[in-house]
Order: structure tokens, then sequence, then C-alpha cells
């Protein structure tokens, strides 16, 4: 499904995986002499040959690539087994040190956006409106889902990418994505079935107060900073859902595109539509204890919420860049990364944010699109540049 006017947030979100789609995969990402992947497919979908999906990507096993762990990731996520990353062409990667990978045989070649667990079991979705999941450990991967494009067939969702996947344990689960997409599970992930959360008989919410903004710094290197004009659309029937999160109590929230903010306090049964005070995109939610919430998004704004998103504080960041991925820390404190290397670091939720920057060994200053702790060795983060190990100075 294409629309002539890509929304400023869906742009972010999918720009990285398109550009690297259309590279060369001669070039850093050679393909590796390895066995094929024998792909699992439980998706229900006829991919086999005279299909018209048959030669998808989304239907065709991950090529393994020497250089996979370089390759644009775009999440991460830690289990007893060990550290998982993902990202463009159906990239998997495993690592128990966060140094060393090794790459995963995954039976889609889709870009995977979302990687979570639960109860010991790993799911990522991605492009083409995939889900994978393994049971265990991540050494072998089933295809649960997908909803691929074709001319032959027209769904509002087909080829919609999941931009993420929260399972609340090993049988019931959510995904969200573009044009508000949501899909819920309670057989294990088997079935996928969509559900709309949005009630078109009401009135959209009025934005709450508004929030300052950052400072105006226009940076000619950032690329994803955005001025008023760029920010001011139409309002949005179907804003994408780009984040969800649980807390401890089993609420659900999700945050989108130009401010859509939702809430469940049923375990999501019933949802409840909210504005947030910033009308830009918000990319990820972080959750601490009880209601304590904090979204963060494009042009480096963050917000805070200590009661379950019905009331926002901004944070200050003093950054203008965006910010595409974070991790909840002990006590409040967090750590949020973006575009051009930028990390933000609290101790806790008392103090205020402290920015440095991820630098590779070459200098370059990765666009950054998830991190995760790991342990003695600092955090692990991930982006257009592959994973790497961070210590905040």
């Amino acid at each position: 499904m294409i629309r002539t006017r890509l929304a400023g947030a869906l742009l972010l979100a999918l720009l990285l995986p398109l550009a690297a789609q259309s590279q060369d995969p001669q070039g850093d990402a050679t393909l590796e002499s390895a066995e094929p992947a024998e792909p699992i497919d439980e998706s229900g979908i006829d991919v086999g040959e005279g299909s018209p999906v048959a030669a998808d990507p989304a239907a065709l096993d991950a090529e393994m690539m020497p250089k996979a762990s370089r390759s644009l990731l775009l999440d991460a996520v830690q289990t007893a087994a060990g550290y998982f990353v993902v990202g463009e062409r159906g990239h998997v990667l495993m690592s128990e040190d966060g140094k060393d990978w090794q790459q995963l045989a995954v039976p889609t070649r889709s870009t995977l956006t979302s990687i979570t667990s639960a109860d010991g079991v790993l799911w990522a979705g991605g492009h083409d409106g995939v889900i994978v999941h393994s049971t265990d450990g991540g050494q072998t991967w089933t295809r649960r889902r997908m909803q691929v494009w074709t001319p032959d067939y027209l769904d509002p969702f087909d080829g919609v990418p999941v931009m993420d996947v929260l399972m609340v344990d090993g049988m019931n689960g959510f995904a969200v994505g573009a044009y508000a997409m949501f899909l819920e599970t309670s057989d294990g992930g088997v079935t996928w079935s969509p559900r709309g959360i949005i009630n078109y008989d009401e009135p959209e919410p009025e934005p709450a107060a508004a929030a300052p903004a950052a400072a105006a710094d226009e940076s000619p290197a950032d690329d994803w900073t955005f001025d008023a004009s760029d920010l001011t659309l139409e309002a949005e029937a179907d804003p994408h859902l780009y984040a969800m999160a649980r807390t401890d109590e089993g609420d659900l929230v999700i945050a989108g595109e130009r401010g859509a903010f939702f809430r469940s306090t049923d375990g999501g049964q019933s949802w409840e539509r909210d504005r947030l005070p910033y009308e830009g995109s918000m990319f990820g939610i972080l959750s601490f204890g009880g209601d304590h919430l904090l979204v963060h998004g494009l042009r480096g704004n963050v917000l805070e919420s200590r009661d379950l998103g019905r009331n926002w504080t901004p944070v200050e960041t003093g950054i203008t860049t965006s910010l595409m991925g974070g991790h909840a820390l002990a006590n409040g404190g967090a750590i949020l990364v973006g575009a051009n290397g930028v990390v933000l670091t609290r101790p806790d939720a008392d103090s205020p944010f402290t920015e440095t920057r991820y630098e590779m060994e070459n200098g370059e200053t990765p666009n950054l699109t998830g991190v995760m702790p790991a342990g003695d060795a600092g955090f692990i983060v991930v982006g257009d540049k592959g994973a790497g190990l961070f210590r905040p100075q």
C-alpha cells in the first residue's frame, strides 16, 4: 500500500530500512557460502511454486552474510540465551558477549523492526506484516504471519509493516504498525487477529497543553531535523503506531504518529485514545514502576508522566536530533539513543539527561535505533552501522 503523502514520522521509521534495501548486496553485506536455512512456515499462506508471493522477500529465507553485524539493525533484546538483534533483510543475530555475533537462519528477507521475548520465546516483527518466533533460544525460527501486497487482492493492511511486538506471556500478545494496525493473539501466535482500537464516531481528542519543543538549533549534519512546517499535517484518522509498553500492573500504552497515544487498563480489551502535548511522532515508550512512563521521539523531544499518560511533563534534552531507541534503568534512570550517535543518559528519575556520543573506531557516529544493557561491557547499541558496545563516560 502506497500513499502519495508520506508522514514525516513514517518516513523516519522506514527511511533507513528502505535505503538499506537498495544497497548492492555484493557490497559490505556479501553473501556467505553456507547451507541455506530450512524455512519453517506456519503463516497459512501458500508460498509454493506458482504462488504470487513465492518470490517475495517476505517468503524467502534470509541470506547468510558475513558482515551482517555491520548491516542496518533496528532493535535488540536480552534473554537467558544471550543478546539478540534484528534488522534489514531478515537479519537476526545472537551474541553471548555483545562483541562477537552469529547470524541465525530465519525464514524471511523482510526487514525486521522489533524483537521481544516472553516465557523463553523470542518474537520479531517487521515489513510485509511479518512475525517470526523461536522457542529454542533462537536456534530455529518459524514464520507465523506475513501479509504482503499483491495486485490480485487489495487489503488495507497488505504490505503494512509491524513496528512493535509485545508479548504478555507465551500465549497472549499484541503487535502494532503503520496506519493504526493493531493485531492480537491468544494462542501463542498461531493466529494474529486485526482489531480496530479507534472509535471513529468520537472526535479526535485535542492535544494536551503544548509542551515546549527542543531548542531550534538547526544542524546541517542532522538529516532528521524538521521545522514546524514539516510537522503541520492534516488530521490523521489512522496514525502510525510505533511503540507499545506494559506496566508492572498490566496496563498497556501505545505511542505513535503526530502525538497519538492510547492506553488500556483492562489488558487490551478496551482502549482510550489521547493526544500528547507534543504533536510530533514518538518512537519509543519506557515503562518504569507504577504509572511512570517516558516517551521519546522527533527533534529530541521527551515527555514524562506519573499517571499513565494522563498528564505529561516535558523533559529537557538540549538536543534537536531525533531519539529512536531507549531502555529503562533502575530508579527511573534511562538511556536514549538517536541520530548522529547521540546518547542521553540519566542515573535516576530526579537527575537531568547528560549527552554523549557513540563513536566507532573509524570515527563515525552512526544513526542509532536501539540500546540495551550488556552487564560489565556497558551497553549494546544498534543502528545503521550494525551493533557495537558503548560505555558512557
